[in-house]
């Protein structure tokens, strides 16, 4: 049995490929999102109680390999896949998408953290579009003086911006439509998730010359990874 972590769209299509090479695959979703995209194969939502749970997860179901396809920014979660993966022995591969590179034209200030990008803020602009997740909204709860259209997945939890506008939707998007919303604001604010289904934006950004906050990736722990799916397919086969 493979292990496939995340709700990707990478992690979707490497449990079809597999399944296809008729490898089982159990992937498993944190379950944070209300309606989640079902990957083929059989599926598991939910925790497993830390590292430790895990361990007793991979143990008790005889599993030969896991690959980490989680978000670029699940850091819990691929802390906790190293550190089962050590203790039961059980190899571990992390297919991670590349980041995004900035393109002529681009006009990027780089943050630490979402705290970082609330400080940098104030000085581009009143009007922001906020594309970074509902879990990190309150790192920009206090910035009363600005005016935030946010876009997430699922309703989100207070604390919130005072001044808000809530959409709620999810990508593939277009860029006509993220031109329309740019239009709205003075400034982006997204991570670097990587990949193209959120990407229309930054291209929409470069279009209308809007300065775009982008947080960098958190640090993940040292593993064998792989950039596509095709490269991680061939690591599972080779198990």
């Amino acid at each position: 049995m493979i292990l496939i972590l995340g709700g990707t769209g990478e992690a979707r299509k490497l449990a079809e490929e597999l399944t296809g090479h008729e490898v089982r695959v159990v992937s498993s979703l944190a379950g944070r999102v209300a309606r989640p995209r079902l990957p083929v194969g059989e599926v598991r939502v939910g925790g497993f109680g830390g590292a430790d749970g895990l361990a007793t997860w991979l143990r008790e179901n005889d599993v030969q390999a896991v690959v980490d396809a989680t978000h670029p920014f699940a850091e819990r979660i691929g802390a906790n896949a190293a550190k089962a993966a050590e203790l039961t022995g059980t190899p571990l591969l992390r297919l991670a998408r590349p980041g995004w590179q900035p393109e002529p034209g681009d006009v990027w200030h780089w943050a630490d953290d979402l705290a970082g990008a609330a400080k940098m803020l104030p000085e581009l602009g009143k009007h922001v579009f906020l594309t970074s997740g509902r879990q990190g909204l309150p790192a920009f709860a206090h910035l009363d003086d600005l005016w935030f259209l946010i876009r997430c997945v699922d309703p989100p939890e207070p604390p919130l911006p005072r001044h808000h506008e809530l959409i709620l939707a999810r990508g593939p998007y277009e860029v006509a439509a993220e031109r329309e919303l740019l239009g709205r604001v003075d400034v982006l604010v997204t991570k670097d998730s990587g990949g193209g289904q959120t990407s229309a934006k930054l291209t929409a950004a470069r279009e209308l010359r809007k300065p775009v906050v982008v947080v960098r990736r958190p640090p993940r722990p040292a593993t064998e990874t792989a950039a596509t799916v095709p490269e991680a397919v061939e690591w599972v086969l080779h198990r």
